[in-house]
């Protein structure tokens, strides 16, 4: 990854030949961007470019608000699971500080889980591909689901790798607004753009600053890794908000 405002070729290093289009349909999750800022942007326009069949997967995607995203757990008649505080949830995500990915764009250990992992294969079954695409792919929105699994509230922080899918997941709920609060997942648009399609990065919001900016948590950012770092108000497009317990 380029580092923030630096321009450097696109990257697309999770496309390849073996991979079919559809994968970077909707749930798969190749998301537009997922970078941190607009110039070094794997965008919507560009990946419409390798197939028809990923424009027709995005729209779908927006269209079906998502829902399943982040499937709720457990049988009727059980007392469904607490969910983390925000104090956990931020505590583990500044942990992550550093994690790095390696020259190819992958080797995280939330690519790794994320492929792995139950919404991996069901987005593979529906839209086709090989889930060991996720392995190199931009994995901003892997980072946060990976912190809500970690901490037990992944049924409230949800999951996918696919950020307008995720973001429009929160809307389909009641749960999207557009103020910042400790926790909230916050959505970007590098062009402030405020359309949900037009979203290109996320992350957790660590604090509202008062002044115009957030501080944030955000992987796959600045070169390729976790870091914290202060935003603009103007880039967001919305927050998600979890149900955290006390």
């Amino acid at each position: 990854m380029a580092k923030h405002r630096r321009v450097r070729p696109t990257k697309v290093h999770y496309v390849s030949a073996a991979l079919t289009a559809s994968v970077f349909a909707a749930g798969l999750g190749v998301a537009p961007a997922h970078a941190d800022n607009g110039i070094d942007a794997t965008d919507v326009t560009a990946l419409k470019a390798l197939s028809p069949k990923l424009d027709l997967g995005i729209a779908a995607a927006a269209a079906s608000g998502a829902k399943a995203a982040a499937p709720v757990e457990g049988s009727p008649g059980k007392a469904a699971p607490a969910m983390p505080s925000v104090t956990k949830v931020l505590s583990l995500a500044k942990q992550q500080i550093g994690v790095k990915e390696n020259s190819s764009g992958g080797g995280t250990k939330f690519q790794d889980w994320y492929s792995k992992s139950k919404r991996a294969a069901e987005t593979v079954a529906r839209d086709g591909g090989n889930r060991t695409a996720y392995l190199n792919a931009a994995w901003c929105a892997m980072f946060v689901s990976w912190v809500g699994e970690q901490t037990g509230g992944r049924t409230t922080i949800g999951w996918d790798a696919y950020t307008p899918t995720y973001a429009n997941w929160f809307k389909a709920n009641k749960r999207w607004g557009t103020t910042a609060k400790p926790g909230s997942v916050v959505f970007f648009s590098w062009n402030g753009s405020k359309s949900l399609s037009s979203i290109q990065h996320v992350g957790f919001v660590e604090k509202d600053n008062g002044d115009g900016t957030i501080t944030t948590v955000e992987g796959n950012t600045g070169n390729g890794k976790v870091e914290q770092r202060v935003r603009p108000k103007s880039q967001v497009v919305g927050y998600g908000y979890p149900s955290y317990g006390k």
